[in-house]
């Protein structure tokens, strides 16, 4: 007997007239309520209220901005820089690639002797 009273109580036809008297409750209360927007007279302007941070306020600049004259020059100087790099060539050359890849192979193997014995030659010069 409990079941279906619980059943017509929560999940009838009841509960679609609950869901709408509180919705409409909800659109009156919100509707009533009297904190909106204060009227701000026409000639007042923004005014320090004291606390942080005061949106109304334009920030002060930290220094002064490039002019067109100084940003063109400084842009010349970049593009110059660039074609004076780009003029020495695209990178380091190589005398002698056979040397550098038996130093890996030499250096890859000391590495490992010293990782496995623990050994570090910056905190013990006599370590090998």
């Amino acid at each position: 007997m409990t079941i279906n009273i619980g059943e017509t109580v929560f999940f009838g036809a009841g509960r679609f007239c609950r869901i709408g008297a509180a919705v409409v409750l909800m659109a009156i209360a919100g509707c009533s309520s009297t904190n909106g927007p204060t009227p701000v007279a026409a000639g007042t302007g923004p005014k320090d209220t004291g606390t942080f941070p005061n949106l109304n306020i334009k920030p002060q600049v930290a220094a002064a901005q490039f002019t067109e004259a100084e940003k063109n020059a400084k842009l010349a100087q970049l593009k110059a820089d660039e074609t004076s790099q780009a003029a020495k060539g695209s990178g380091p050359e190589v005398a002698n690639q056979a040397a550098l890849t038996d130093l890996a192979k030499k250096h890859g193997d000391e590495t490992l002797k010293q990782i496995e014995a623990k050994c570090d030659p910056a905190l013990d010069p006599t370590c090998k």
